[in-house]
């Protein structure tokens, strides 16, 4: 079966002597990983040379004992050069890739995280502030792909959030100072902190860039988001530790 799709690039490799494997990111399909034959050979042979989150147009036929496709047409849509010119911009970019790539499974269609990684993107291009960038990124796509952390109230006993309340990895989500037990290594989490990562939850992508975070949101943030990730995708984002 042929199919038309528009992907951005996760990764790449080299296939052979003159192939690349691609995995893209579509809109239509999911996460998608495809064979470009002779595209090393012949670099005129496709209208892209499927650079890291670059945008495309392709073309593939399915195979139906394998996820590996082959790619028969591939033009690109759009580059990013603003990002490609900055490397915290760019490490930031191969932060987005890395963390899709490990949350969504293949071939399962999700539109929604798909404009998220778009929308980021494009951001990215300009925004002064790309740690703020960064973890309005990683709330919106832990809430559109299920991962979500329990911030509602005690994720132990419910009882509604107060000034002393800690955030467990290990539970998911918000304890209270009676149920410190059932996780000793919760770490304390400033009401402002839950009110931001509430916030951003629920507003739009503008909405949440424009958002004040003091240095302790900040500080707090980049802890259990991060460690959150880590925990429950159980691998570490490499490209999180460039990121300052």
């Amino acid at each position: 079966m042929i199919v038309q799709a528009e992907g951005i690039v996760l990764k790449t490799f080299d296939f052979r002597e003159t192939s690349r494997i691609a995995t893209f990111f579509t809109k239509e399909y999911g996460k998608v990983k495809g064979v470009l034959k002779g595209i090393r050979k012949d670099h005129k042979k496709f209208g892209s040379n499927i650079d890291q989150f670059s945008v495309n147009d392709i073309v593939y036929y399915t195979h139906r004992n394998s996820d590996l496709h082959l790619i028969s047409q591939c033009d690109l849509k759009a580059f990013f050069f603003p990002i490609r010119k900055d490397m915290k911009r760019t490490l930031a970019a191969s932060y987005s890739l890395e963390l899709i790539d490990s949350i969504m499974p293949v071939e399962e269609q999700n539109k929604d995280i798909y404009r998220l990684l778009l929308y980021y993107l494009n951001t990215l291009e300009h925004i002064g502030d790309i740690n703020k960038l960064v973890h309005v990124f990683q709330i919106k796509i832990l809430l559109l792909s299920g991962f979500r952390p329990f911030l509602d109230s005690c994720v132990v006993c419910q009882k509604k959030i107060t000034p002393r309340m800690r955030f467990s990895m290990k539970l998911g989500g918000l304890i209270c100072e009676d149920c410190r037990s059932n996780d000793h290594s919760a770490t304390m989490i400033s009401r402002g902190t839950i009110a931001s990562l509430v916030h951003i939850e629920r507003s739009s992508w503008d909405k949440a860039l424009r958002l004040k975070l003091n240095s302790i949101t900040k500080r707090e943030l980049k802890y259990i988001l991060n460690n959150f990730l880590i925990f429950h995708l159980e691998r570490y984002i490499k490209a999180a530790k460039y990121l300052k």
